[in-house]
């Protein structure tokens, strides 16, 4: 009688050394997901906005078969006046729109703004694609249709007109878009360039709004400096 209870209480050890073991397991299982989610993940503290435009698959015919890939088109920006436009290819999504992200930020370039509208009108090409972006009042919202609000979102552009005139090719919209992006000056630029005083290339009503912006833009900055230190004192 007391062989069989040995039997028992050496399956009962065996049963919690493998509970142990799967303890174990799970625990490192959980320490490798973190250390992925890190590395290839998103994080809240990434300053920047992503919008992908499009994604398009592509089939090649080969002696054995078709070979698939994918290719995205993905805008970058800060939501502050700068952003950029990168294409990627890869056999997987994911790692075409990495791709895309990573080429994006390597062709940022700012964006000329006064209170949060464009300084003036401009018209941007591309191929076939023609976008006329125009400056609007305060309140007016982003009117624009999906490839071109994608770049002036990420740009930080809030208020605007915009029409496609040309091509309905998202990846001809986005770089003409771009195009008429890159065309924008501050007076002060266009005065110097032409020789003139700045109240002759700019209305006072424009200065005297940008002037309005920045300010803001200030008292919001020391807004924020005063909560993280009110923050940091009650911590």
């Amino acid at each position: 009688m007391a062989a069989p209870q040995r039997d028992r209480s050496a399956s009962s050890d065996g049963s919690a050394r493998r509970e142990s073991d799967r303890g174990e397991g799970r625990g490192r299982r959980d320490r490798n997901t973190d250390r992925r989610d890190r590395n290839g993940g998103r994080g809240n503290d990434d300053k920047y906005i992503e919008r992908v435009v499009t994604i398009n698959r592509v089939s090649k015919v080969v002696k054995g078969g078709r070979r698939f890939t994918f290719t995205a088109l993905v805008v970058v920006g800060d939501g502050e006046g700068t952003v950029g436009v990168g294409y990627g290819k890869a056999k997987e999504v994911p790692a075409a729109i990495a791709k895309a992200v990573e080429a994006a930020k390597k062709e940022f370039f700012h964006v000329p703004m006064i209170r949060r509208t464009i300084p003036h009108l401009v018209q941007g090409e591309d191929a076939a694609g023609v976008v006329l972006l125009r400056p609007a009042s305060p309140g007016t919202g982003v009117i624009a249709g999906g490839p071109v609000r994608a770049v002036l979102e990420c740009a930080g552009v809030h208020d605007i007109l915009s029409k496609s005139l040309g091509s309905s090719n998202a990846i001809n919209i986005v770089h003409a878009t771009v195009a008429a992006l890159k065309q924008l000056e501050q007076p002060e630029s266009v005065a110097v360039r032409r020789g003139l005083p700045l109240e002759e290339v700019a209305p006072q009503s424009l200065l005297r709004a940008r002037a309005e912006g920045e300010a803001a833009k200030r008292a919001e900055a020391e807004k924020k400096e005063a909560e993280k230190a009110a923050e940091g004192v009650g911590a």
